[in-house]
């Protein structure tokens, strides 16, 4: 199910909302235009003596770097990849707090946040942003603007915690606004779980559109993260289908530190009086 718009029309301007949009575009834009500007060459050993498989490693490259009469322990990435792997979060740095190259200029903590910002393709980055346009604006109104920053970082934090306590030996770049928006996701379904969402279902061949109540559809979205990333173990690689269930729950919790204190936790409400809807 594909959400397209809801029908609650916010009271302020989603100033926030808009800005976490255009910041993605603008990086998505600026790794763009780094893929247009040839490769840069990366320290892969040093990863190597960590036990880890250096991120964005292109054996064909490699060896066509040393076919050229390359030094054997650096290999070619493009500079969109060497921007986004400097800037990712990986779990074996972080939790280890060293930098392997490419490194960057600030301490390697602050990758929990300059991650929420970069994304791995179109799809990705439209995605999550349809999301954000869809369901931000409400819940920046129920909160206040500088709150729904601080909630939607936060969310963003634990969610990488969530996919790094499931692999925290991960070399593998974990980037995406997914957990952050998990966050936003999660406050929307607590406090206007009545508002209907126009969506697009697809039915085998056929696709139909529904008024469908946030309460189902976001509680469907959840459910299928959660077997997504049930049946993930194992897995290298892929969606970070834990950080969308930590963003999640992290969010549905926080709600009731973020929200404005006049604003009602409908689910929560509805819940106390034994009603689901």
């Amino acid at each position: 199910m594909i959400p397209l718009r809801d029908y609650r029309p916010s009271r302020t301007f989603p100033v926030v909302t808009v800005s976490l949009i255009v910041l993605n575009l603008l990086v998505f834009l600026y790794q763009g235009y780094l893929r247009t500007q040839g490769t840069v060459l990366n320290d892969g050993i040093a990863w190597q003596d960590r036990g880890l498989a250096p991120p964005a490693f292109d054996p064909r490259s490699y060896q066509t770097h040393l076919f050229a009469g390359g030094a054997s322990r650096l290999y070619p990435l493009s500079r969109d990849d060497y921007f986004v792997v400097a800037y990712a979060l990986v779990p074996a740095e972080f939790l280890h707090g060293v930098d392997l190259p490419p490194t960057i200029p600030i301490p390697i903590w602050f990758t929990l946040l300059t991650s929420m910002f970069l994304h791995g393709g179109l799809v990705h980055l439209l995605g999550n942003m349809l999301y954000l346009w869809i369901f931000g604006d409400n819940v920046e109104d129920a909160m206040g603007h500088a709150r729904f920053l601080g909630f939607y970082l936060v969310c963003g934090a634990v969610a990488s915690f969530a996919q790094i306590a499931i692999s925290p030996g991960s070399g593998i770049p974990q980037i995406g606004a997914s957990g952050a928006i998990a966050g936003v996701l999660a406050a929307y379904f607590m406090l206007f779980p009545k508002s209907r969402v126009l969506t697009l279902i697809p039915i085998f061949f056929f696709i139909r559109l529904a008024a469908v109540p946030a309460v189902f559809l976001l509680g469907f979205w959840f459910i299928l993260q959660v077997i997504s990333g049930a049946g993930s173990f194992g897995t290298v690689g892929g969606v970070a289908w834990f950080a969308h269930i930590g963003g999640f729950l992290a969010g549905g919790f926080l709600v009731f530190l973020f929200k404005r204190r006049s604003v009602p936790v409908v689910l929560w409400q509805m819940l106390r009086r034994g009603r689901w809807y």
